[in-house]
């Protein structure tokens, strides 16, 4: 597979323009899922899967894709840094999201059909990524004593704890096979409604800046227009909880 920078070029310009799109729309309202679907009539069970399965099937593709791009690569090595840094950041973030948090998650069944376009997102987003990264991208022999990949990392693993200790947070929230809605306490919580949602943000933006390249700043994009309106319909929901029990 040989590179095509005229393919990168327009996946990336699609998935800004997706991010824009979603921005429009989720301002207006809230993705219905989870504590927002409850302002609508709810759909046959038939229609849902367990949270755990669904969130697993969500986020494989974006762990397996650039996996199998890697392993079809000749020859198959880790030599080039843009597989080293793949692999190291944005394959380790969904290794996590499928293998880890998706077992322990005790959110709410999930609507097939938002799990359908999940699905579609993130192999979409894993081949252009796991593309470029793997057969484009080309860095300096001292790239990782650049100040834009060393203040990157640094902020990835910031924003990766904030989402990982938020998601903990979240959990203790519940317990096993209750899905009623409690506001989160404690870490970020105390500053941010969406601390969970401000971490993930961060860690993308961390991650393009550390790779300095346009896929990973179209994604960085799209997490900021995809979640931050998610974020803050989280904090009018919580206002309205708020001034209910007052």
């Amino acid at each position: 597979m040989q590179c095509s920078p005229s393919l990168v070029g327009a996946l990336s310009s699609l998935l800004a323009a997706l991010g824009l799109v979603q921005l429009c729309h989720n301002l207006r309202a809230p993705s219905r899922y989870g504590k927002h679907e409850e302002k609508k009539p709810p759909q046959p069970a038939r229609a849902r899967l367990p949270a755990r399965y669904a969130w697993f099937l969500q986020e494989l593709p974006s762990f397996l894709v650039p996996a199998l791009l890697l392993a079809l690569r000749r020859p198959p090595r880790l030599a080039p840094l843009g597989c080293r840094l793949l692999c190291s950041m944005f394959c380790s973030h969904y290794f996590h999201r499928t293998f880890i948090y998706s077992f322990f998650t005790r959110s709410r069944p999930f609507p097939l059909q938002i799990l359908f376009f999940g699905t579609l997102f993130c192999s979409f987003n894993g081949f252009l990524q796991g593309y470029y990264m793997i057969y484009c991208a080309e860095y300096p022999e001292d790239w990782c004593t650049d100040v834009r990949f060393t203040s990157g990392v640094l902020l990835f693993l910031f924003g990766m704890g904030i989402n990982i200790h938020s998601d903990l947070l979240l959990r203790q929230l519940r317990k096993p096979g209750e899905f009623t809605y409690k506001i989160p306490q404690g870490g970020l919580f105390t500053y941010v409604c969406g601390a969970n949602f401000f971490g993930e943000i961060v860690e993308w933006f961390g991650y393009a800046i550390a790779t300095w390249s346009l896929p990973a700043f179209a994604f960085a994009l799209f997490t900021l227009c995809f979640i931050g309106p998610r974020a803050y319909h989280h904090h009018r929901y919580q206002k309205q909880v708020c001034c209910m029990l007052a």
